[in-house]
């Protein structure tokens, strides 16, 4: 059994990447994974089929591409994404976000 696990601010975690994240892994077991990442302004991940996934932008702003929707980020937007959609985002500014997987991992027919 996994213990709690407390973050009293996640801005001692974050570390701020580009042209890509690199990830802060929080919680990662079968079928959920938690991880916190930051954005360089005109960084970004490219668009890509993921597993469900809920994206919470924790500061800055960008946009996020599901599919054929575009969303505007800034602190407080929530996304949900689907299984086997396509998914990336663009910071335009200092981005941070926290991101729940959950499900299992998309084979190579999605």
């Amino acid at each position: 059994m996994q213990t709690a696990k407390f973050i009293p601010d996640w801005r001692e975690l974050v570390r701020f990447a580009a042209p890509r994240p690199e990830p802060t892994l929080i919680r990662d077991e079968a079928g959920f994974r938690v991880l916190l990442a930051g954005l360089e302004p005109g960084g970004g991940i490219p668009v890509h089929p993921e597993r469900l996934a809920i994206y919470h932008i924790l500061e800055g702003h960008g946009s996020m591409v599901v599919d054929e929707e575009r969303f505007a980020l800034a602190a407080g937007a929530t996304v949900i994404a689907p299984r086997g959609s396509r998914r990336g985002i663009d910071a335009e500014t200092r981005l941070a976000f926290l991101a729940v997987r959950v499900g299992p991992e998309l084979d190579e027919a999605g």
